[in-house]
């Protein structure tokens, strides 16, 4: 069996096991919130133990903190931020409102192994307490919504970079297609022609643009509410407190960010954290729907369009020997809804606060950080085990758009809508091509089709004949 420790808090006595760094108001939360069995993300932890740090270091420079119990919480911090004690943040993302029960277990691990560090024992929060040293100017309702943007700034970086890379797939890709013609859809119809290579640029482009997107929303996020403590006032907090902290978080590696202009308007708010989330969800719309169409392309390899084969990573199915599926496509598919669905959430809990305080701040901290974590990744598996090896059938471009009723279009400038209309319908009737049934019924010369119905032609500005 377990050994226990007996803490106390305001609550009464509570066994709590003697190995855990955690303390007793951990342990109630652990109790009380045994919903999904999920861990806080390694980003948040990280984002809530360099605030406890950067706050212990101005608590030394203005004296309000002796030096050897500030060094002792920065220690123990140094440590959780080099990979040590994780196992100690144990608090349930569905917890009680605000995330106190987050911020306690980072006070109470922090708290316990700086006692030990100057030698004293887990649990008796000698010399250091949780509340009074760890916790000192702060308030779980200034910490944790600093906390969420100081993840979410602190992993954007890798899902920036993961989108560049496919972008760069994308783009090169682009070039490397850029001969081939094909038919173009519209509706899941025939279209006028179009390059498989403008296609692959088009997709470039899109990650290019969210990115951008992503950019402008997370600028939003640098401006920090710290030093506002209870409800935005900085009660408790002396007024040189929230300038320092920023000072402080801004010699975390990579990270800017900015006093926030109205304490209180940061608090009450969660929108900066809304429109971020929304700007990751525009992403995940646009990649999910490229993700579908790179599926749609690769169709087949008999009865579907495929005008694009895809590396095989894994046999595609128990029962039918030699089937290959899109495999890293349907995964892309299936991490953009629950991004998606993150966003929601997060739209949700963000209106869901009320006057000073959002309480549904661990949700949003939970999903938010999730939602980067698995965009990050599906972006970077999509790069590399499926777009950089994607090869394309030029043959089977050139037979779908050889059969394409929607190339008598660039024919209308010279015979009418009306009468193209017919052509269209006559050749898929007599499954004729379009060059065909005109040159059967000698509607132009040989010449004028050559150039009107010059495929490639047809890919750029201008009017077929004329140019």
């Amino acid at each position: 069996m377990t050994e226990n420790r007996i803490e106390k808090d305001p609550l009464g006595e509570l066994p709590v096991p003697s190995s855990a760094l955690y303390g007793v108001q951990t342990e109630r939360a652990r109790q009380n919130f045994q919903i999904s069995g999920l861990l806080p993300r390694p980003a948040f932890v990280d984002a809530m133990v360099s605030i406890k740090r950067a706050a212990a270091q101005v608590h030394r420079k203005t004296g309000r903190l002796e030096t050897h119990l500030a060094d002792a919480i920065i220690k123990a911090a140094d440590e959780i931020l080099a990979g040590q004690h994780r196992a100690h943040f144990v608090v349930d993302p569905y917890q009680a409102g605000a995330g106190t029960s987050h911020n306690m277990n980072v006070n109470e691990v922090l708290a316990n192994r700086a006692n030990e560090i100057l030698g004293g024992k887990r649990g008796d929060y000698k010399p250091i307490h949780p509340n009074d040293h760890v916790n000192m100017a702060q308030s779980t309702n200034d910490t944790i919504p600093t906390a969420i943007r100081l993840a979410a700034l602190s992993i954007l970086p890798k899902l920036l970079d993961a989108m560049s890379a496919l972008a760069k797939a994308f783009l090169a890709k682009g070039k490397e297609f850029d001969g081939i013609v094909k038919s173009g859809r519209t509706h899941l119809q025939d279209a006028t022609p179009i390059r498989l290579g403008q296609e692959f640029s088009a997709f470039g482009h899109s990650v290019e643009r969210s990115a951008r997107r992503i950019e402008s929303a997370a600028d939003f996020l640098r401006d920090l509410g710290i030093g506002g403590t209870a409800v935005g006032t900085g009660l408790n907090a002396e007024p040189e407190y929230a300038k320092l902290m920023i000072e402080a978080l801004n010699q975390l590696p990579g990270l800017t960010v900015r006093l926030g202009a109205d304490a209180v308007q940061l608090m009450q708010s969660m929108g900066d954290v809304s429109g971020f989330s929304g700007a990751v969800r525009s992403y995940a719309v646009d990649l999910g729907k490229i993700a579908s169409d790179i599926r749609l392309l690769a169709s087949g390899p008999r009865t579907g369009f495929g005008e694009i084969a895809l590396p095989a990573v894994q046999p595609g199915s128990s029962i039918m020997p030699g089937k290959v599926n899109p495999s890293i496509a349907e995964m892309v598919n299936m991490v953009c809804f629950q991004a998606i669905g993150n966003d929601t959430a997060i739209a949700a809990a963000a209106e869901a606060g009320q006057l000073e305080l959002n309480v549904m701040m661990p949700l949003i901290a939970h999903d938010l950080v999730f939602t980067l974590e698995i965009l990050t990744n599906a972006t970077r598996v999509f790069t590399e085990r499926c777009v950089a090896g994607i090869e394309a059938d030029a043959a089977q471009c050139a037979h779908w758009l050889e059969l394409s009723p929607a190339i008598v279009t660039a024919l209308a400038p010279r015979i009418g809508y009306a009468e193209a209309a017919k052509l269209a319908k006559e050749a898929v009737e007599r499954k004729m091509t379009v060059r065909q049934l005109a040159e059967e019924k000698k509607l132009l010369s040989a010449k004028e089709l050559d150039e009107i119905l010059d495929l490639r032609a047809m890919t750029e500005p201008g009017v077929p004949g004329e140019r």
